[in-house]
């Protein structure tokens, strides 16, 4: 009946399919760029798999949640404590890309950067706690609020307001500053939609089905992710040679290993929070 009514006109209709076909063509992308580079065996390559795979997921898990949330009271947390975890992993996915291949140059090796994957995943945890946490504290008084992309906070890196000398020089670096940029619009978007409510709170009823705010802010955050996904692309490019000479190569522990022990851990928070329902207010 959940998949039945994807294919029917209610409120739901058109958030399931904002993200269902976005999914698509990113694992789209992430084939073809598979078949042109080495994801797996170029240890160089590492941080944008998993950028990559994460970029899927998010979307995916949304779809998911905003199809199968109708099931019942305590399917429709699990399904959104779903989406929050994935949600925090993929902002983890893209401290893992601008951790290896946008930081700028002053940075490189330096403390903030040594750090920012590992604070990246505590970022995490912290975020799909707080955000499963708020549907016990904001459920009874507000059922519609939730807050599943506004925790998954993807920050650019600073070098859109870093000096020039910074960018790495070429035309490829140009191209990727301006898809930060355009990034950084489409996130401003995607929050002030969701916490503004609008255009729906402007005229009650007319955008029940189409055109509210929900499904704007789903479609501000693909977009964003497609100018952020071109821009880290222009970077794994541009920078390969300099990076190449001033990091060291990636290793399995600290990409595989982080983003797994993430990955269990998210899974962990869910779980608690799962096992927790019952004993809800």
């Amino acid at each position: 009946d959940c998949v039945l009514s994807s294919f029917q006109m209610t409120n739901e209709t058109v958030n399931i399919w904002t993200h269902f076909l976005p999914t698509w063509y990113f694992v789209w992308r992430f084939l073809v760029l598979s078949s042109s580079l080495d994801l797996c065996q170029e240890p160089y390559h590492w941080p944008l798999l998993i950028y990559l795979l994460l970029v899927c997921l998010y979307p995916f898990a949304s779809s998911c949640a905003h199809t199968f949330s109708s099931m019942s009271a305590r399917a429709r947390h699990i399904c959104y404590f779903c989406d929050y975890g994935a949600l925090s992993l993929y902002s983890l996915g893209c401290a893992f890309a601008y951790g290896a291949y946008a930081m700028p140059d002053h940075w490189v090796s330096g403390v903030l950067h040594r750090y920012f994957v590992p604070a990246a995943a505590l970022n995490s945890f912290v975020c799909t706690g707080l955000s499963c946490y708020s549907r016990y504290v904001l459920g009874a008084k507000a059922p519609a609020l939730q807050l599943d992309e506004i925790w998954g906070w993807r920050f650019p890196p600073s070098r859109l307001w870093g000096p020039t000398e910074y960018l790495g020089g070429g035309r490829s670096s140009g191209d990727a500053v301006a898809g930060y940029c355009y990034h950084l619009l489409f996130a401003l978007l995607t929050g002030f939609l969701f916490a503004s409510h609008l255009p729906e709170r402007l005229a009650p009823g007319r955008f029940d089905y189409i055109g509210h705010s929900h499904q704007l802010f789903h479609i501000c955050a693909v977009l964003g992710t497609h100018f952020q996904l071109e821009a880290i692309l222009c970077d794994v490019r541009s920078r390969r040679a300099w990076l190449r000479g001033h990091l060291p190569v990636p290793g399995l522990p600290g990409t595989f290993g982080t983003a797994g022990l993430a990955l269990l851990g998210n899974a962990a928070i869910i779980g608690a929070f799962t096992a927790a329902l019952p004993r809800a207010p």
